[in-house]
């Protein structure tokens, strides 16, 4: 298990440094920065060469890439446009995205696992048609759609929770927002975990474990469920970083600073400092949460082993 760890992490470095190169290009020629600085009206020729010398702006791409890397490793993510420097906007908002991701793992785990479970235990009757239908209009339906429904509905008309979140942003006005961010999440996760239960169903451990006597409970759990949630927790690995970087709509939709407000606003403006630190550690989430998925295969499959 040693060995895979470190052999994993030494894949990690080239995965980082290529998804970090490709972010930097990308950032680079989407526009001029230097324009976004000066608001409405084009800078002065002097003013925007003085800005370019600042910011290292005039130098060829891979030598930014090369200063910035080096920087990275030692901490430094640079200074946004406004002089703040970008590990102070991260030390504000990834607190706040961090707990709104984990409200939405924790609606995906608990009620997609659970709905997954019984449908798949009842595989064509009335209740496994049910949800699949509500899934179905789930994953249609945009996520700015049902961020503004709910917002309308639960925060405006009917009053029962706040329609945009306070600026410190505690768990309990995070849950309809979390709900909203892990909707499409969800219901992918409900037609996963039906699918492997049904498939799994018929497997010969299963009748196996039936004819032996053993209480339906523990059939589902200590032999069904685990065996099942592979291909789930596969799902719910990768879409750890997703959830976080694509927070951008509901974070906007419910007034949340959080990572998709920040890169909202580095985009807007043009900041390449804030986009690729922030992304940066977005990419360092992805990658730490791939292997945390890996390990827990062993865990859930007792036949698998690394080497």
């Amino acid at each position: 298990m040693g060995r895979y760890v470190i052999r994993r992490l030494l894949q990690m470095i080239p995965v980082f440094l290529g998804a970090t190169l490709l972010i930097f290009l990308m950032v680079n020629v989407m526009g001029d920065p230097i324009a976004g600085l000066c608001g409405e009206r084009q800078c002065d020729p002097a003013t925007a060469a003085q800005l370019r010398r600042e910011f290292g702006l005039d130098k060829p791409v891979w030598q930014q890439y090369a200063t910035y890397m080096g920087n990275v490793f030692t901490g430094d993510f640079g200074t946004a446009f406004n002089g703040q420097p970008v590990t102070e906007l991260m030390g504000t908002a990834f607190p706040v995205t961090i707990r709104l991701t984990v409200v939405a793992i924790v609606f995906e785990v608990l009620i997609g696992i659970a709905l997954g479970v019984v449908t798949g235990m009842r595989r064509g009757r009335p209740v496994d048609t049910s949800v699949l239908l509500l899934t179905l209009v789930v994953i249609s339906v945009p996520t700015f759609v049902t961020g503004l429904l709910l917002q309308l509905l639960l925060g405006v008309k009917w009053g029962w929770v706040r329609p945009s979140v306070s600026p410190l942003a505690p768990v309990d006005e995070l849950i309809v927002p979390g709900l909203v961010l892990a909707s499409v999440s969800l219901a992918y996760v409900t037609r996963l975990t039906r699918t492997s239960i049904a498939e799994n169903r018929r497997s010969d451990y299963v009748r196996t474990a039936v004819a032996k006597g053993l209480p339906r409970r523990r059939v589902i759990t200590r032999h069904l469920l685990r065996n099942s949630l592979i291909p789930v927790v596969t799902f719910i690995g990768t879409d750890v970083g997703a959830l976080m970087g694509g927070a951008i709509v509901t974070e906007r939709i419910f007034n949340i600073h959080g990572v998709g407000y920040q890169l909202y606003q580095g985009i807007l403006r043009h900041n390449t400092q804030t986009v690729v630190g922030f992304v940066t550690v977005l990419v360092l989430v992805f990658l730490a949460a791939n292997l945390l998925v890996d390990l827990l295969y062993a865990v859930l499959d007792p036949r698998i082993r690394y080497a």
